[in-house]
């Protein structure tokens, strides 16, 4: 029998990622599209497009994870026996700047979900997996696991925080089953330009076509569990196979700095950097040149610094058998190869991503 999933927030980096490997499983697969998005060639279909899932199986809807009404009439019109919530406003430091939209999405938009399951009378007959994050874990030291104190040091983290707590607090009133995917840093070449890695990525190759003003960037020494966004969709596919609702984390297993991306970055296409000075006056220099491929720009520095961030995914390889399969250096590998193929007037037009 043909299973029908619905992804909520498939325009994204994950959705894309996740409805290509869900079609390889023969699903019918119903994707939302924010309405005010999904003519805009970047946060619409770019990524959609991009993985070439023009696809008979394929039916996307417009609408808003905030409009509770809508969200209930399209789970009822769908009928879907898997829901992966994938929306969310993400950039963290973006988080700061409009709290009051982060929690509206982020927690308010999952409520909208798990009360439109329960209302349509769906607990038993639906599986849902909620996208969590290592945000939540924020100041607490590392390794991070499923036991692990959660701490948050931003509206993100906040809010991925209360929807996890709601989908833990669902499953346990109503008996949905629900699944909280606890995910760390995710990367792939569909990131938006706005994440750290896809701007290091996009700047080296910038380098490479004869780029000359520096790349800026924030705090080089917060440390990330960096893993490639195509492994971790199928994490998210098997703990809905799992007997019972669990959660989970998916991660690499291997954390390096900003500082250390950059490096390996421009190590990548043959640049050595060296770093000169302390603090906001820090540079990153080409050993050879002298040039500054790298200033430090204050206003990219978080209010509250999340610091060091590490997984530990062994529950869900042991439970799941889920493993990542690219490692720190493929991944940065992948994502410069893939921004070669792009336009040199930098329009966000993938032509070969994933």
């Amino acid at each position: 029998m043909t299973k029908t999933a619905f992804i909520t927030g498939i325009a994204g980096q994950d959705g894309a990622y996740l409805a290509r490997f869900l079609l390889g499983k023969g699903y019918n697969v119903h994707g939302l599209i924010r309405w005010d998005s999904a003519h805009e060639p970047y946060e619409g279909k770019s990524r959609i497009n991009a993985l070439r899932l023009d696809h008979k199986n394929l039916t996307l809807h417009l609408g808003d994870i905030t409009d509770a009404n809508a969200v209930t009439s399209l789970i009822k019109k769908i009928e879907p026996d898997e829901i992966y919530n994938l929306a969310a406003l993400s950039q963290v430091h973006v988080s700061f700047q409009t709290p009051a939209s982060t929690l509206d999405i982020n927690t308010n938009g999952t409520l909208n979900i798990l009360e439109a399951v329960r209302i349509l009378g769906m607990e038993k007959s639906v599986r849902i997996y909620q996208a969590s994050s290592s945000e939540m874990f924020g100041s607490t030291p590392p390794p991070q696991n499923e036991a692990s104190p959660m701490m948050p040091c931003s509206p993100y983290g906040v809010a991925k925080l209360a929807a996890y707590h709601l989908a833990r607090t669902y499953r346990e009133a109503y008996g949905l089953f629900v699944c909280n995917g606890i995910l760390f840093n995710h990367e792939s070449p569909l990131r938006g330009e706005d994440f750290v890695t896809r701007k290091i990525a996009r700047a080296v190759v910038e380098f490479e076509q004869g780029r000359t003003e520096p790349m800026k960037l924030g705090n080089l020494d917060a440390i990330r569990d960096w893993g490639f966004a195509g492994d971790f969709v199928e994490g998210m596919w098997l703990m809905l196979r799992h007997k019972v609702a669990d959660d989970f984390v998916l991660s690499s297993g291997d954390a390096h700095s900003v500082r250390t991306f950059v490096e390996r970055a421009f190590a990548y296409i043959g640049v050595e950097i060296e770093w000169e000075g302390e603090g906001v006056e820090e540079q990153g220099i080409d050993a050879n040149t002298g040039r500054v491929m790298v200033d430090i720009d204050e206003a990219l520095f978080r209010p509250l610094e999340v610091n060091h961030l590490l997984g530990d995914a062994s529950k869900a390889a042991k439970t799941l058998g889920w493993a990542p399969e690219t490692d720190f250096e493929a991944l940065i590998g992948m994502m410069i190869n893939e921004e070669r193929q792009l336009p040199k007037d930098g329009s966000n037009t993938w032509l070969k991503a994933g």
